[in-house]
Parts: C-alpha cells; sequence; structure tokens
C-alpha cells in the first residue's frame, strides 16, 4: 500500500493526515489528525497523538459524573480550536440502545459524541477503546489543500487500531509504515537551524 496522491477534489473522509517533518508548528509537529471533514470552505480533524496531562477522571469530577475507567487515563488535546470543547472517539458498543442513540459512526469500530448524556453512561463503563478529546484541529477555506500541495502532510487510510493505539508516541510512525514509508529516511528538521547564521 502508498500513500495516496490527493488533490482538492478527491480528498475524501474520514482520512488520517501524517505532518511532515518541516511542519514546526508546535501543535502539529510529527503529528497524525483523524480528518473528518474537508469541503472547500474548510476542514477539521482531531490530532490523535498529543495526550495531555490532564486526568480524565478530573475533568470528569468538574462535570460531576463519574469515571470508572482506568485511573491514570488522561485526555487527548486534539488541536488549537476550542480547546475547552470535549470529543469522545470510542469502540461503539453493540445493541444495547445506550451511546449509539446520539453517537455518529465515522468509521467501522469508531463512534463519535459529544453529548453530555453519552459521556456520563460511557464513563459508567468505559470500552477499552475510548478517548476524551479536547478542541480540534480546523483549517479555512482552501488552507489545508495549501498545505498538501505542498507537502506539509501526507495521507493514509484511517482505522481504529491507529486511532486508539495504546502508544501514542508510536502513532506517527506506524501510520507512516502503513502506506509502506520507513520513517528513519525522512530528513529531520531541526527548528531555528536556517536562521542560525543570519543577523539582523
Amino acid at each position: 500500500m502508498r500513500a495516496m496522491s490527493v488533490s482538492g477534489s478527491d480528498l475524501t473522509t474520514p482520512v488520517l493526515l501524517m505532518a511532515m517533518p518541516q511542519v514546526l508548528d508546535p501543535f502539529f509537529h510529527r503529528s497524525v489528525v483523524l480528518l473528518l471533514h474537508h469541503e472547500d470552505e474548510g476542514s477539521f480533524g482531531f490530532i490523535l497523538n498529543r495526550p495531555t496531562g490532564i486526568k480524565v477522571s478530573e475533568i470528569l469530577k468538574g462535570m460531576e459524573v463519574g469515571w470508572s475507567g482506568q485511573e491514570g487515563a488522561v485526555a487527548y488535546f486534539g488541536g488549537p480550536v476550542q480547546p475547552n470543547l470535549g470529543t469522545v472517539l470510542f469502540a461503539p458498543l453493540l445493541a444495547d440502545g445506550g451511546p449509539e442513540d446520539t453517537a455518529t459512526e465515522v468509521l467501522p469500530g469508531v463512534a463519535l459524541t459529544q453529548h453530555i448524556g453519552d459521556l456520563s453512561r460511557l464513563a459508567e463503563s468505559p470500552p477499552d477503546q475510548f478517548r476524551l478529546i479536547l478542541g480540534y484541529a480546523g483549517w479555512g477555506e482552501g488552507q489545508l489543500m495549501q498545505e498538501i500541495l505542498r507537502n506539509d502532510w501526507l495521507t493514509a487510510p484511517a482505522s481504529s487500531e491507529l486511532i486508539f493505539s495504546p502508544d501514542p508516541e508510536q502513532v506517527w510512525g506506524e501510520a507512516l509504515r502503513s502506506v509502506g514509508i520507513d520513517p528513519a529516511v525522512l530528513p529531520s528538521w531541526i527548528p531555528g537551524r536556517d536562521s542560525e547564521d543570519s543577523t539582523n
């Protein structure tokens, strides 16, 4: 399998975006984004590999929601837009009339909800595959395609294995390998190297 080449008309979602090493923006450096919406007017998705230091239990406590999952579970940083907005990605439960009522299945094995009732039910008995994500990544009209055309991003098929990977530090490399690219062959980009010799 190889990385998909994209033009404005054939970037279909859901898809993974993998930031190339030259993307030095601290929000997106070596990030993997689950892109869920892409139109001419704009695009949005969630960074998948940025765990925060904030425990899920602490966030839910402030919302008066109990947490029955792992004590050490942390929220993830989904992007710089609306950082107080929480979104849950999870493996949908089967035929129990629960969260699926208001959740959206975004790809097989991955559902999304921003509904407090869903969050409360999920928190009582969290599935193994559960992510509480704060904020999201957004692009304005034409912005994402400009970045793709200048090779800031590669695309790869979205999969629940990468979305819920237990080791977020490995997700970038795993996503690249999923389309046949060895991360070790990509050039390293060091912030500031280009400007070291310049004087003002």
